[in-house]
């Protein structure tokens, strides 16, 4: 355990953002090769397997909903210097994560077959996301266990061994995906099916080594059998302040998926560019999410020993740090985006549809650092209703805006694209408002804060 409540505010943020950030790196790799060998299938398998990643971000909300809740009470707990109730919420989060993997299991196959039929642009696009999400399925219903045990170490200031067992996932889905995809070594291709083995594979293998971690080194909070029953009060405190949270990313996936629906009209090469310039754009939010991610554990600890003024800096200080890590990936994406979409795309038409959307949609990524601090800042407090609200509007605010537009006679990407922009940083501006009233209301007279 390491405690956060003494010491630099912005070295412990740091500190705790250097693994992270070394972490997503490798994340990003992987992120990087598994688009490279699924573009290379070409645009139909490319925005079909795109579109059914969306629907990761479903299961990420769910997970996001454990992870914030454990992350914000075990972090006050510890700092409270409370361990038995530390210990009981792991025991809980890990209960809900074990039923969360069987729900997913039991519903997730009925749902593909319809998901892929709204959204894809030709049959042959749905074709593919099918295949894709009914190899990648149960990887997704692993990533639950791997929350609850990486949330639970996160929140007591420990994130190397989450960082290692990430870093050899990735490292095992980097070396699979070749092989299973395009055949390396065996000669046997498997085309998406192999994609979303691998990733399944991969998953698997990160949940072993952090159970393994777990069953011998985990000291601060640990698997107890007397634990691991229903505690319906922990559940209620779990799902007060993971909730909203996991409904912000329910808001993503309802966003991404509306853009999907809208643009699907414009073929197979649209839906396949806007799947690379998405992931091209998370590689640049990457450090800047690293960040933010640091920032639960640090306030909520400083929150539970009632310590205002660090909490203040905290949130500054990772204000600064996104904001000038934000622009610096706005100016490298603006630079040439054509010299990054090339790698994925041989088509010219999914080419300049990626261009255009990286172009446009690289001033945004200021506001979008903005939005993560004050999210993560909400999570460490065990508020995160205004997170969800500032998310929930804007989401509105785009859907009514992107209908009208697409209505209109010369409907093109590009209007969707400043649209968007507009309610993010419409966003922006109202969750850095809604942080602040936070800290005055939790600490009207807190002192000027030191580093």
């Amino acid at each position: 355990m390491h405690d956060l409540t003494q010491g630099s505010v912005s070295r412990h943020i740091v500190r705790m953002a250097l693994p992270i950030t070394l972490s997503m790196l490798v994340q990003t790799l992987y992120l990087m090769v598994d688009l490279y060998f699924v573009s290379a299938l070409g645009s139909t398998a490319l925005a079909g397997v795109n579109a059914a990643s969306n629907l990761m971000l479903l299961v990420v909300a769910l997970s996001q909903m454990l992870s914030v809740g454990a992350v914000a009470l075990i972090a006050r707990a510890v700092g409270a210097r409370d361990q038995p109730q530390a210990n009981l919420i792991f025991n809980q989060s890990a209960l809900i994560a074990l039923l969360l993997t069987l729900l997913t299991l039991a519903s997730g196959y009925w749902v593909a077959e319809h998901y892929m039929a709204s959204l894809a642009a030709d049959a042959a696009s749905q074709a593919q996301g099918l295949v894709y999400l009914h190899w990648y399925l149960p990887g997704l219903a692993l990533m639950f266990i791997s929350t609850a045990m990486g949330a639970a170490l996160r929140a007591t200031g420990i994130v190397k061994p989450t960082m290692v067992v990430q870093m050899l996932t990735v490292l095992v889905n980097i070396i699979l995906t070749p092989v299973m995809t395009a055949g390396w070594l065996t000669g046997h291709p498997m085309g998406v099916k192999g994609a979303a083995l691998s990733s399944s594979l991969a998953v698997l293998s990160g949940v072993l080594m952090l159970g393994w971690y777990f069953l011998r080194l985990e000291h601060t909070v640990k698997l107890d059998k007397a634990m691991l029953k229903p505690h319906w009060a922990s559940w209620r405190r779990l799902l007060a302040i993971g909730m909203p949270s996991g409904c912000e990313f329910l808001v993503m996936f309802t966003s991404t998926a509306l853009v999907y629906w809208l643009i699907k009209d414009f073929g197979a090469q649209a839906q396949a560019a806007y799947g690379v310039g998405s992931r091209l754009m998370q590689l640049f939010f990457m450090p800047a999410m690293a960040v933010s991610f640091a920032l639960p554990a640090i306030v909520g600890q400083n929150l539970g020993a009632g310590l205002g003024d660090r909490v203040r800096k905290a949130l500054q200080s990772t204000l600064l740090i996104e904001g000038v890590l934000m622009l610096v990936a706005m100016l490298l994406c603006r630079w040439h985006p054509d010299l990054l979409a090339r790698h994925f795309t041989e088509d010219p038409a999914v080419l300049a549809f990626a261009v255009q959307f990286l172009s446009i949609l690289s001033m945004v990524f200021v506001a979008s650092g903005i939005t993560f601090t004050c999210s993560s800042f909400f999570q460490g407090m065990g508020n995160t209703l205004p997170a969800l609200a500032s998310s929930l509007l804007r989401l509105l605010v785009f859907a009514g805006g992107a209908l009208l537009l697409a209505a209109r006679p010369g409907f093109s990407l590009d209007h969707l694209w400043y649209w968007s922009i507009a309610t993010v940083a419409m966003q922006a501006v109202l969750s850095l408002a809604l942080a602040y009233r936070q800290l005055r209301r939790q600490w009207p007279a807190a002192a000027p804060a030191t580093a």
